[in-house]
């Protein structure tokens, strides 16, 4: 019966979804529902992030799978996920739950209003490439919020200075086919850079009550970069065990979905270029 019951929700998505230009694989849409039923079945207080952040686990990191097409379209891609895209397909599952809208179609609807700027129809230009537009732009939209404080553990200040893609568009497929986008990028860049944010340096991602007390399971965590011209070098989702704080990510270390077993704090020590965490909370 439970079968049934996902294959009658695929078909109807699938036929739903073909309205939109997506660009998926017929997996992509039956995982979708199997997730969203799923999670209909859990029990009451479930943490619903940390519930798909972990069905997810396993999956193969692969980078880049948004840079696959000459035009901008709705990629959907649960087979292979980086760290930003798995931020994103968990955030898409659990709005759908929110909403109680259990179809591949509502999942479409919010991958896109979470990917583009505003929202907009999928466009490269309105794709929100730095992690602090994403999270500025999504707590316009009413999805998240940031956490900055208290101080402490909030010490620091991240100063945005970004520039990588109008620096280096070589690097990237889409403004290589398309110079005339890198205009629009840097205007982007030059926004951001005006934009300034408190976060918690690594020397205080330790197990603390007071990081227990201000960090939540599920909450996203945007590791703060060094690295010339970027913002946020990797992102994924707080978890909390016994000895203190871990990540559920997509790893380019592990090569897949992964729980990290180190401890952040000592990840973090491991990780040059890694300055700290900015903490984001979805808003369910």
């Amino acid at each position: 019966m439970r079968f049934l019951t996902i294959f009658i929700f695929f078909v109807f998505s699938f036929i739903s979804a073909s309205a939109y230009d997506v660009q998926y694989d017929k997996t992509d849409s039956l995982k979708v529902v199997e997730l969203l039923d799923g999670a209909r079945r859990q029990p009451s207080g479930t943490n619903i992030i940390i519930y798909f952040a972990r069905r997810l686990k396993g999956l193969p990191y692969v980078a880049h799978t948004l840079e696959v097409n000459s035009e901008e379209k709705l990629v959907v891609n649960l087979r292979q996920l980086d760290c930003t895209t798995y931020v994103e397909n968990v955030t898409a599952l659990v709005m759908c739950v929110s909403q109680k809208e259990y179809t591949f179609k509502a999942f479409c609807t919010n991958l896109m209003r979470i990917r583009y700027r505003s929202g907009a129809t999928p466009h490269y230009i309105k794709r929100l490439h730095y992690f602090t537009d994403w999270i500025a732009d999504n707590t316009t939209k009413g999805l998240c919020r940031e956490v900055q404080g208290p101080n402490p553990p909030f010490t620091a200040v991240q100063r945005i200075v970004v520039n990588y893609m109008s620096t280096y568009p070589g690097k990237y497929k889409m403004l290589k086919e398309h110079p005339e986008y890198v205009p629009a990028i840097a205007a982007t860049e030059r926004e951001l850079c005006k934009k300034s944010y408190r976060y918690v340096p690594k020397s205080l991602v330790g197990n603390s009550a007071l990081m227990r007390k201000v960090v939540k399971d599920g909450d996203i965590i945007a590791l703060t970069t060094s690295l010339k011209g970027l913002d946020i070098q990797h992102i994924g989702f707080a978890v909390w065990h016994g000895d203190g704080l871990h990540l559920l990510n997509a790893s380019s270390l592990r090569h897949k979905v992964v729980e990290e077993p180190m401890t952040l704090y000592r990840y973090l020590q491991r990780q040059r270029t890694m300055t700290g965490v900015r903490v984001v909370r979805l808003n369910q």
